[in-house]
């Protein structure tokens, strides 16, 4: 019913939800460093006056004080025993000041931490605490719910499957993009929309960081793909510091005025974050009344998505290769290895696949011995880190899918789903209810169709089955089902036929597993390449092969020209003017050494080899303070010289850090007895108040890495420990952390005191509301991330 409602108010006007929540608790007396959803029960005519106020300006949809009750965040404040009550007594507040006409919608933040497979909570673990808050918040009366501020696109998935498991209810989500358009886990928009409407988000979009105007590029990027509608929250513009009281210059005329064009560029829902008040929103009616909403312009949409990436399967483009070498199936070394438990091989399968033109990495870890599903699960945690490719989940095992389907931050694709009942059964709704494509096999129980006629009956068939589940068209690929010309001279001919009618009939797309037509028969490569190439004039879409195969790759960039599906046969000039290009220097027949493996182990953040390489070297008589010093130091400079450049994300930032990191463990007793360049001494603190140190986690990690002695003191760290510390330990560096505007002051505060007892240390801050300009004006430097820290510190030190 209210699903209903908000979408038919969608579809003649823009809504306008609340404005900022916190910065107005902060106006109106919320101390410094309390628990703002406790302070609001024990104050609960000031949120009731706050939530008034905005109905009275105009919201539509208010939300509840509820950002951080979550059990992690209410833990802080030794409030975590009763979680759901506190979201209830919330929601009913915010019910009550309301009234019946507006909509309210629970509020859900972030955990504070990074969720499994990038960060050390487990994935169920977030999905039941988020399932803790939403029952609360529907018990108080909700009428929808937001997630909003994600930085993680993987507790972003963990708190809308939670939402969605408890209750049918219209979710919002919203992630929080940095100044390069994407979340500090690497995430762009696009990548972000594809997943989270594909897992049943009811509206997608971004709030906070940034203000209007940069607001309205995402949006903008975002539109073309929506099936749903936008939302947008931006702040006042960037905070800067009076005195101890944080202000937002962004008038109300100016922030409604860039709203605008918010709503122009296809914001559907729009309101505002930081620094916003009531009369922000008033004047955000007045400017946005006679706009008119642009509804999103696609109702279905064949995309996959990834955590860093994303892939459009759209018509006339060149064919897509999904790689196929990660299967255990006559690979002896890979059976091993997974029967070890081990993962390097395929690690280099995937990186190998990727540099050689796969668009997607079919995956499949069948082997008898292992238990399938957990190990699907650790592959998959692999691959979502080192690789922005979308994954194809492949298996026999229902229980191996569902595994991977849950676990996976992105859109993936399902290989496949038969006409065989326990596929029908049990698999469509874990297709439709995880949002994945999948590869439509027209085959039944005990019944391979050998006639075009046949698949065709049975793609129908299964087809009409799929549509009861709200799948499209656009949410599957059929496959043409290839079998051996050896047993059957017209097995080629009928699976072109199929991929024919598909193109031009059915109007789907299609895959083809190529090498099974030359079963059997010598010449293998030759056969399977004019079968290519056949296929792709008769319009297929993609092809599960080996992408390192010559004949195929050639044949493919060919065939993609001459099906004008290479515009200007840009790709086709590229490929061969490569292969005629003279190689700079010949790799063949080189011989790794062990420190140049232990620098690849360091940038490709493999922890499972990184101490036998290092066993290794030291076996071959290099010593251990050289290692540390000339070989796994300058690795790590250069992830991090990688992750400034945009090229490599934080999820490879971290995955090399942990991989020095247990390098550094097992050399830790050698080092001991020898002696190890120690650049200097950093104490780090995340100020009082402040329960977030995610940011100050990474940078501690990265300065051990570098070279480092940390004393890290944790989060919420009171003025006195951090100058007690300071004149006990005599830093070179004291690093300060905020994530809130509500507590930034706090770091003024520090560095004033410690000027005032002589301390004459450099103070390096850092923080999402932090800027250049507040450090100055603080008298402290300013580290946008943790390698920039790690440079400044170099800097200082030298200094």
């Amino acid at each position: 019913m209210i699903k209903e409602k908000i979408t038919n108010i969608l579809k003649n006007k823009i809504i306008i939800l609340d404005g900022a929540t916190g910065t107005e608790l902060q106006n109106k007396g919320m101390p410094a460093g309390v628990c703002p959803e406790t302070w609001c029960l024990e104050n609960p005519q000031v949120i009731k006056d706050i939530h008034s106020s905005y109905v009275k300006a105009g919201s539509q949809i208010v939300y509840t004080c509820t950002f951080g009750a979550n059990r992690f965040k209410l833990k802080q404040y030794k409030a975590d025993n009763n979680v759901t009550q506190i979201n209830k007594k919330l929601a009913q507040l915010a019910r009550k000041a309301c009234g019946k006409n507006v909509l309210i919608a629970g509020d859900i933040g972030p955990t504070g931490l990074f969720i499994e497979p990038f960060g050390d909570l487990p994935f169920e673990e977030a999905v039941e605490t988020f399932k803790e808050q939403a029952r609360g918040l529907i018990a108080g009366g909700c009428n929808l719910i937001v997630i909003e501020t994600m930085i993680d696109i993987q507790e972003a998935r963990a708190a809308l499957i939670a939402v969605k498991e408890v209750k049918n209810i219209f979710t919002i989500v919203s992630m929080t993009y940095e100044e390069d358009g994407r979340t500090l886990g690497g995430t762009d928009a696009v990548s972000a929309l594809i997943t989270l409407q594909s897992l049943g988000a009811d509206a997608v979009g971004c709030n906070c960081s940034t203000g209007p105007e940069k607001m309205t590029k995402l949006i903008s990027a975002m539109k073309p793909y929506a099936k749903v509608p936008l939302i947008a929250k931006p702040n006042a513009g960037i905070p800067r510091l009076e005195g101890i009281k944080t202000i937002f210059d962004m008038q109300a005329n100016e922030f409604a005025s860039l709203s605008r064009k918010l709503a122009v560029a296809g914001a559907n829902l729009l309101g505002g974050c930081c620094g916003t008040t009531p009369e922000h929103i008033k004047t955000l009616v007045r400017t946005t009344a006679k706009i008119k909403p642009k509804s999103p312009r696609v109702k279905s949409l064949a995309a996959l998505s990834s955590a860093r990436g994303f892939l459009l399967l759209e018509n006339n483009k060149p064919l897509v290769i999904i790689g196929e070498r990660i299967n255990p199936t006559g690979k002896k070394a890979l059976q091993q290895e997974l029967l070890e438990g081990k993962t390097s091989i395929i690690r280099q399968m995937a990186l190998d696949q990727q540099s050689q033109g796969a668009a997607m990495l079919d995956v499949n870890v069948g082997q008898p011995g292992i238990d399938e599903v957990q190990t699907i699960k650790k592959i998959v945690s692999l691959l979502s880190s080192i690789s922005s490719l979308p994954l194809v989940i492949d298996s026999s095992r229902i229980e191996t899918i569902e595994a991977a389907l849950r676990l996976y931050p992105g859109r993936m694709l399902i290989n496949s789903i038969s006409g065989e009942k326990a596929k029908l059964t049990r698999l469509l709704p874990l297709a439709a209810k995880y949002g994945a494509m999948f590869i439509l096999l027209p085959l039944t129980d005990g019944n391979i169709p050998n006639t075009a006629k046949k698949r065709q009956a049975l793609i129908n068939k299964i087809y009409t089955r799929a549509k009861k589940l709200g799948i499209t068209k656009d949410d599957f690929v059929v496959d043409g089902l290839v079998m051996a010309v050896a047993s059957d001279a017209q097995a080629a001919k009928e699976t072109l036929d199929t991929v024919r009618w598909c193109k031009q009939t059915f109007k789907s797309k299609t895959t083809l597993g190529l090498s099974n037509v030359s079963f059997g028969m010598p010449g293998r490569p030759w056969l399977n390449a004019a079968f290519l190439a056949m296929a792709q004039y008769c319009g297929l879409t993609m092809a599960i092969a080996n992408p390192a195969g010559s004949e195929f790759t050639n044949i493919k960039k060919a065939g993609d020209v001459l099906t004008a599906k290479d515009n200007a046969a840009k790709y086709f000039i590229e490929h061969f003017s490569e292969q005629a290009a003279p190689a700079a220097s010949t790799q063949a027949g080189k011989i790794i050494s062990p420190v140049e493996k232990i620098t690849a182990a360091i940038k490709e953040g493999d922890s499972e080899k990184i101490t036998p390489l290092i066993k290794e070297a030291l076996s071959s008589g290099t010593a251990d303070f050289e290692l540390v010093n000339k070989v796994m130091i300058p690795a790590i400079v250069s992830v991090g010289d990688l992750y400034e450049k945009k090229i490599y994300f934080l999820p490879q930032l971290m995955a090399a850090a942990q991989a020095m990191k247990k390098g550094m463990d097992y050399l830790e007793p050698f080092l001991k007895k020898t002696t190890v360049a120690n650049k200097g001494k950093v104490v780090l603190a995340t100020v009082q108040g402040d329960i977030h140190d995610i940011g100050k986690n990474i940078v501690a990690l990265l300065f051990k890495n570098y070279g480092y002695c940390v004393i890290d003191l944790g989060k919420n760290i009171s003025t006195e420990t951090i100058i007690k510390t300071a004149e006990k330990e005599n830093p070179d560096i004291i690093g300060l952390s905020a994530l809130m505007t509500t507590t930034m002051v706090n770091m003024k505060e520090v560095i004033n005191i410690a000027r005032a007892k002589g301390i004459k240390t450099d103070f390096l801050i850092g923080g999402a509301v932090i800027t250049e300009a507040y450090a100055q004006s603080i008298g402290a430097y300013y580290a946008q991330d943790g390698i920039q820290a790690v440079k400044i510190a170099d800097k200082l030190i030298n200094k």
